[in-house]
């Protein structure tokens, strides 16, 4: 079973940049992902930190693929967060058949 872990840099309150080292998967870094930063935002709710209801993660620009993610975050614990934002496709959806 593979895992990644994620190294975080605050910029600021509410600017981040992402690194996401996954060389066990053979390859050299993930891209950003929505529920990482969702988790993320969740968790800066939980600990009070001055986010004042959003941030914003860059990651990829280390690797040619710069991704940016918004997410808004309210004050309510256990609140749903929403993201938004761009990142690459990694391969285009196959349809199958049933």
């Amino acid at each position: 079973r593979y895992m990644t872990f994620d190294l975080i840099d605050a910029g600021t309150a509410q600017v981040y940049h992402g690194r996401t080292p996954f060389p066990r998967g053979r390859v050299d870094e993930d891209q950003a992902t929505g529920d990482a930063a969702a988790a993320l935002s969740g968790y800066l709710r939980d600990i009070e930190w001055p986010h004042k209801g959003r941030i914003t993660i860059q990651q990829g620009d280390d690797m040619g693929i710069p991704c940016r993610l918004m997410t808004e975050i309210t004050q309510q614990r256990g609140a749903s967060i929403r993201v938004s934002g761009s990142t690459r496709t990694i391969r285009e959806p196959q349809l199958l058949e049933i």
